[in-house]
């Protein structure tokens, strides 16, 4: 039995009942050996068996019990891997961590992304990484795109090298491959390509050599393993020929090496292409700022900027870091942020996002967040977390990629047993083919053919398509969306919004503009009694009492002291003024109390049907007035609405308000199916019997009320307003706040969707094809060599065509 022991911090706990509701829990499961809750630290201390149970179905008991795991994500850039059995293998080791809920390395980043129970350090991981055989970057403050400028110079001027010296080898080729003469005798011939091919495979392409012996010394095997013997055995024959009557292909195993480098170039170009939406974030923000400081302006690095300075921003300016415009009017270009073209008016009081442009106005800005905090910066992360995370279906492709090279090594052993014991077999494909494909010679011996077939399968068959495949169009993907202001925080998402059914959206701040208006006001007797409503309101923090209290403000009506305040979730408020007992709130509140409402019922039922929220007011156990509240409908909402129903999808609305509003606003934005009057609380369990009708579903709502449904969706999707982008509960944060942005969000689904398909089906045919044609001896290496490169260009190259995808919300 694998015993393992865990200390897992958990929020929310607030009595010994939550603690030991937990304990009870985890205890009931077979595969915990003990668990014990401490109410003091916040901590389970959880003994279990790590065969049967992972921390991520502890953590997972604990959340389903209504509490909360704190974890971390840990970001680790890693050197040296090259392909994907490399970062399978760094992946799995990262998995056997200590209080590892989830890793996952992308080859095309080259980082690890590893969240992790609170109380394990960096180092710890970073130390997996380097047991397992590759080294990890330095941690840096900022992001850098210096690193990968450097490194496609190097692999440039690894190519250039490799290619100056190739070429003679080519040329020198050339007389003895078509006419059968080598220059200037046989001996110096063979001893010149040696010569030549010596430098290209061991100084240039060194560390092919040096990052296979890693991957052996470790217990695995890479791409660089299948290289490095493809090449080795290629070479040895030149040595060999000298004695024995073989062929000599040291010029060609030169020849592999280079367009091994090449094809590493042209990927490295390929995935700084597939990355360039982190840079173009990198790049939007300012560098200085302007300060004013006891009435003098200084220049300062954006670096140096606090919370609280105030920065001179003039026309034309990019605005140095999120803020607060104190004084000034103007209008500014937030399209790095939204995606929205046209520019916004700001004036004292309104937000502003570090980045954006000013265009008009010379304005005064208090910082209100800097460095990592601000908005780019919460952007970049959010975007480098989804590229770090994985697809599901990349998950076939990790299982293949993980036995994919041993099992070559293997086909490659057979091959050559086979070549050199019966070799009249293959000799009839190759005859056969011969004078259809002008490198193949049907008579050149056992031992020869044996190689020449053998090197040509070590050299196909890197598994390297395979590992970009999904990655590459990921990272593109996500970098799309934010440009358009779809901020993709986990990969998954990407999958799951092209096959969803139907999506579920919360009324207020989602449909409608969450900012409500009184509109009505309807008495029995006097407009007295919207003084006691309003008092009360006062008390309260709900949108709609809000508004109430805005209206009586703005009209003059008179405000009493409140004593005994409650708010009643789901159903209204209540206090005490001058003595009497004021109730605000919906019909369930009076029905609670025992009020009647039949002498207003006409006028509520009337309202409501106009998309208005009646809220009814009692004073001492006597109903006296209705407060009708509107809040206005985006102007977007019906355009996304019928946008997503072309797109096949069903539409459901779920919201706290009455069922006569809740139809009212519905049939206004073509919505057919309507879930009222639900409690926040109850909104989980309606997602849930909606996920049970429909399948799978997403959840659009302003992310705060809405969190654990957006939580309970398959995909929940949190409508964001400005710098407001922090939305833990969301796989998907809509930052302009516009509805039609989901339509851009499920189209980009499905476009990255696509691609990613595309790329797996041609890795994995391409692999299918091409080996059975080098084990018959009808691929040359060098021809395999190429193929191999470009099945990898190709990968990325598709994967960059996904920019061209129409993700337009106005668009079919």
């Amino acid at each position: 039995m694998n015993k393992n022991q865990v200390q897992i911090k958990i929020e929310d706990m607030t009595c010994a009942a939550c603690s030991q509701r937990i304990e009870n829990q985890l205890n009931k499961s077979n595969h915990i050996i003990n668990a014990a809750v401490n109410l003091a630290t916040d901590t389970a201390t959880v003994e279990f068996n790590l065969d049967q149970i992972t921390i991520k179905e502890i953590k997972d008991i604990i959340k389903n019990t209504g509490y909360t795991v704190k974890t971390k994500k840990t970001i680790i850039s890693i050197e040296d891997m090259t392909c994907a059995a490399c970062s399978q293998r760094v992946e799995n080791q990262l998995k056997k961590g200590k209080g590892v809920i989830s890793a996952s390395v992308n080859l095309a980043t080259d980082q690890a992304t590893i969240e992790h129970l609170e109380g394990y350090k960096r180092e710890y991981y970073e130390k997996i990484i380097e047991d397992t055989g590759y080294t990890v970057k330095e941690q840096k403050e900022k992001h850098e795109t210096q690193e990968e400028i450097d490194k496609t110079e190097i692999a440039r001027k690894k190519m250039i090298w490799s290619w100056a010296i190739t070429i003679p080898i080519i040329l020198w080729m050339i007389p003895e491959m078509v006419f059968g003469i080598a220059f200037p005798n046989m001996f110096v011939f063979k001893l010149g390509m040696i010569a030549l091919a010596t430098p290209i495979m061991f100084i240039i392409g060194k560390k092919t050599y040096v990052m296979a012996y890693r991957s052996v010394k470790h217990g695995g095997a890479n791409m660089d393993v299948l290289i490095a013997m493809g090449t080795l055995a290629a070479y040895i024959t030149g040595p060999i020929s000298f004695f024995v009557g073989v062929e000599s292909y040291a010029g060609v195993a030169g020849m592999i090496m280079t367009f091994h480098l090449t094809g590493k170039y042209i990927e490295e170009r390929a995935k700084g292409r597939a990355s360039k939406a982190i840079k173009k974030l990198l790049e939007l923000g300012a560098k200085t700022a302007i300060i004013e400081k006891d009435g003098v302006t200084i220049e300062v690095p954006i670096e140096s900027v606090e919370v609280g300075d105030l920065m001179i921003v003039k026309p034309g300016s990019k605005i140095p870091t999120d803020g607060v415009i104190v004084d000034g009017k103007t209008s500014i270009d937030e399209s790095m942020a939204t995606g929205e073209s046209m520019p916004v008016i700001k004036e004292v009081s309104d937000e502003v996002i570090g980045g954006t442009i000013n265009q008009k106005g010379a304005i005064k800005v208090k910082a209100t967040k800097v460095g990592k905090d601000t908005f780019l910066s919460q952007v970049i992360k959010m975007v480098e977390e989804a590229q770090g995370t994985k697809v599901p279906i990349q998950a076939f492709a990790d299982r293949v990629t993980s036995i994919f090279v041993p099992t070559v090594l293997v086909i490659a052993t057979l091959t050559f047993i086979a070549w050199f014991i019966a070799p009249e077999f293959f000799e009839t494909i190759t005859r056969a083919a011969s004078p259809y494909i002008p490198w193949i010679k049907s008579d050149l011996g056992r031992f020869t053919s044996a190689i020449f077939a053998t090197v040509a399968v070590l050299v196909i068959a890197c598994p390297c398509a395979l590992g970009l495949a999904t990655p590459t169009a990921l990272m593109v993907g996500t970098g799309m969306g934010a440009e358009n202001g779809v901020l993709i925080r986990k990969g998954e998402a990407i999958q799951i919004l092209k096959e969803i059914h139907t999506i579920v959206f919360d009324k207020t701040g989602t449909i409608t503009k969450g900012s409500p208006e009184v509109t009505d006001i309807y008495t029995v007797d006097d407009k007295s009694f919207f003084s006691y409503a309003a008092s009360l309101e006062n008390s309260s923090e709900h949108p709609l009492g809000e508004a109430i209290v805005s209206y009586a403000k703005g009209k003059g009506f008179e405000f009493f002291d409140v004593e005994n305040f409650d708010s009643i979730t789901g159903k209204g408020v209540r206090g005490i003024i001058n003595g009497k007992e004021i109730y605000v709130g919906n019909r369930k509140l009076m029905e609670d109390q025992q009020i009647s409402i039949d002498s207003l019922e006409e006028e509520m039922t009337r309202l409501e049907k106009e998309a208005k929220t009646a809220m009814l007011v009692a004073i001492s156990g006597e109903i006296k007035g209705i407060i009708a509240v509107a809040d206005p409908i985006k102007e977007d909402s019906i355009k996304a609405i019928e946008g997503l129903k072309n797109l096949g999808l069903e539409t459901v609305m779920i919201t706290g308000d009455n069922r006569h509003t809740a139809n009212a606003i519905a049939k206004a934005v073509g919505i057919d199916y309507v879930v009222s009057e639900v409690l926040p609380e109850g909104k989980v369990k309606e997602i849930k019997k909606l996920q049970e009708k429909y399948g799978i579903i997403a959840m659009v709502g302003d992310g705060i009320n809405d969190a654990p449904a957006l939580t309970q969706a398959d995909v929940g999707i949190a409508i964001g307003t400005g710098t407001d982008i922090a939305i833990e509960s969301a796989d998907v944060t809509i930052v302009q706040g516009k509805l039609s942005s989901v339509i851009t969000a499920i189209k980009l689904s499905r476009a990255t969707f696509r691609k990613i398909k595309q790329n797996l089906f041609w890795a994995f045919f391409y692999n299918l094809i091409m080996i059975p044609v080098a084990i018959a001896g009808l691929m040359h290496p060098l021809i395999a060599e190429s193929a191999m490169a470009f099945s990898s260009i190709s990968v990325v190259t598709n994967a960059n065509l996904l920019r061209r995808a129409n993700i337009e919300p106005d668009k079919s």
